[in-house]
């Protein structure tokens, strides 16, 4: 046998953390198509353009007209908008994880120094930040054009603080679950679909029974059924938690403590059994 001279790697070996913050890296850097064909970044430049465009609006009109306050709360943008988030997020989330399973990729990443928890916060963590970072960025133009036109420095820095707390948990609300129904199949189009229809059915179910709600006067039921839908939960959290304008009928908030412990609960709830639930799919996939 003729000798090739194979020899013992003796360079660094920069282990889990290392690998974990690179599948971080390329997963966030993915969800905005950097790194990839230049269709890839088409659709979420596009929507992120969509998001900012408002608050550009927003911030000229409030200059130029000298208005004393803007015309939308920082809490409150993300909801007006949420058509956007939820195609940002049904359309990157099958990018982030069906791609790999559809073509078995996903073993060569567990061929490096990380562990089944490694992959899922990773993948988590990355699409939760490309959402903030979409929802975030138009609350920083609105805060810049208050200064900008002379607002109350204090009662801007608080409402800019309470929308980036909002924006935060439902980026991370948002990204469980279209991660959790992405990652069911290896089709993206599937997924992208399935998506849709989860946020969107169940926003427009939730919105329908409240209308009816609204109509006989129960405003205590308004509030409580908020909990079924994830932009409705934040609406619901953020109204009793942040002293928000709710975005319900008769700005119809969660009735009574208990009701905004539930909202709390909810949230955080659906949050952690999202990542659990994609702790269970890549050990099914014999990931372990």
């Amino acid at each position: 046998m003729h000798n090739i001279g194979y020899r013992a790697y003796e360079g660094p070996r920069l282990g889990r953390g290392y690998a974990r913050l690179s599948l971080f890296s390329q997963s966030l850097r993915g969800a905005y198509g950097l790194g990839r064909s230049a269709k890839s970044k088409v659709l979420p430049m596009i929507l992120l353009g969509v998001m900012c465009a408002p608050a550009l609006i927003m911030v000229a009109v409030t200059i130029f007209t000298h208005m004393n306050r803007l015309p939308v709360q920082y809490t409150r943008y993300a909801v007006l908008l949420q058509a956007v988030i939820t195609l940002f997020a049904a359309s990157q989330a099958p990018q982030s994880v069906s791609r790999d399973l559809r073509f078995k990729t996903t073993p060569l990443y567990f061929s490096r120094p990380i562990e089944r928890i490694d992959y899922v916060a990773a993948k988590y963590a990355a699409l939760a930040t490309a959402l903030f970072l979409l929802t975030a960025l138009p609350l920083v133009i609105l805060y810049v054009g208050a200064l900008l036109a002379k607002l109350g420095f204090a009662h801007q820095t608080a409402g800019f603080a309470k929308g980036l707390v909002s924006a935060l948990l439902l980026s991370v609300l948002f990204a469980g679950i279209s991660l959790v129904i992405a990652a069911v199949t290896p089709r993206r189009g599937f997924g992208v679909a399935a998506v849709i229809a989860v946020f969107v059915i169940s926003y427009a179910a939730v919105s329908s029974v409240q209308g009816v709600a609204m109509s006989q006067e129960r405003y205590d039921v308004i509030g409580w059924l908020g909990v079924f839908s994830p932009i409705t939960v934040i609406d619901g959290f953020q109204t009793w938690f942040l002293g928000a304008t709710s975005a319900f009928p008769h700005a119809a908030g969660p009735p009574s403590a208990v009701a905004g412990l539930v909202y709390l609960l909810v949230l955080f709830g659906v949050a952690a059994a999202c990542f659990g639930l994609l702790m269970r799919r890549y050990r099914k996939v014999g990931l372990s």
